[in-house]
């Protein structure tokens, strides 16, 4: 019953056991990570194309990710505001000039084009493409190992997590709301509470949650849950400028996972240097909470 939270965990406490320190070995890392996401999302198009029914399983996926999105986003930014009402954020930052939103947007809708590309390539029904799922399976495990040393090498220590009561604060208000928000969908969408859990514990993390849950649930949970994330993201993209003056947390928090990385210019340009420290140690917690989570609910 738990072998699949063991396949999960057990690679991310290996690679997060591994003392890598080195600039060179970690961008490297970093690299190879970058291309197992793409590697292993083509393999989630491909298995994609291998469903029965396949239009109706389409409709599925997108009915499923946009009200999944809808209950989550709409729990979070609820729970936000009455954190900001109840516990506001102080500060005295002028927003800078912002990296192009419609280039990042762009950026993450590619991966969206690798999912498109092996699912044409599986509409081919190759016999060789039917081994797609135990190659993602093993591509998965190695991929977990990566995101160990990763987070592992973040630097990160205990002390810098717990002394950043805002970043804790955020993630917190974040993780509860976004499991009811999943509790929420579940019951919308007529599934078992578990897998709306799961759902919402990919914390806008659409490259990982995709592949977690398609291997758990499936390629029509995965896709709903990679399109889920990936909205997720997007959303937090347009909405950063506008939330950042008087709405921080909500900005903060809508980032999700992906505030130590990918949304952290925007937050960094818009809310000043002193975003920064909450912002990593916000996106550092979940992207711990979300492959266990995911596990967890899964299993």
């Amino acid at each position: 019953m738990y072998s699949g939270l063991l396949i999960i965990l057990l690679p991310l406490i290996a690679g997060w056991l591994l003392p890598f320190r080195q600039t060179a070995t970690l961008r490297r890392v970093n690299q190879l990570l970058g291309w197992m996401v793409y590697v292993i999302l083509f393999f989630m198009g491909i298995s994609l194309a291998f469903l029965d029914n396949l239009s109706s399983n389409l409709l599925a996926v997108f009915h499923t990710a946009l009200v999944a999105a809808f209950c989550i986003l709409i729990c979070n930014l609820l729970a936000l505001r009455g954190l900001e009402k109840y516990a506001p954020w102080q500060h005295a930052h002028r927003q800078e000039k912002l990296p192009s939103r419609l280039h990042m947007a762009l950026e993450s809708l590619k991966l969206c084009g690798v999912v498109v590309i092996g699912f044409l390539l599986g509409l081919t029904q190759w016999p060789l493409l039917h081994h797609a799922s135990t190659a993602s399976e093993y591509a998965l495990i190695f991929l977990l190992f990566l995101v160990g040393i990763q987070l592992r090498g973040s630097g990160m220590t205990l002390r810098q997590i717990i002394l950043n009561r805002r970043g804790l604060l955020v993630a917190s208000v974040v993780l509860v709301s976004a499991l009811a928000g999943g509790v929420i969908a579940a019951l919308l969408l007529g599934m078992p509470l578990k897998t709306g859990l799961a759902l919402a514990s990919g914390f806008g993390w659409y490259s990982l949650s995709g592949i977690l849950m398609t291997e758990a649930f499936g390629p029509v949970i995965g896709s709903a849950a990679f399109f889920n994330d990936l909205v997720r993201e997007l959303v937090a993209i347009m909405l950063i400028p506008a939330l950042i003056g008087r709405h921080r947390s909500s900005a903060l928090g809508l980032c999700g996972a992906t505030s130590m990385d990918f949304t952290l210019p925007v937050l960094q340009r818009a809310g000043g240097n002193e975003i920064v420290p909450a912002a990593i140690v916000h996106g550092f917690v979940m992207s711990l909470l979300a492959p266990i989570l995911i596990a967890l609910f899964s299993a």
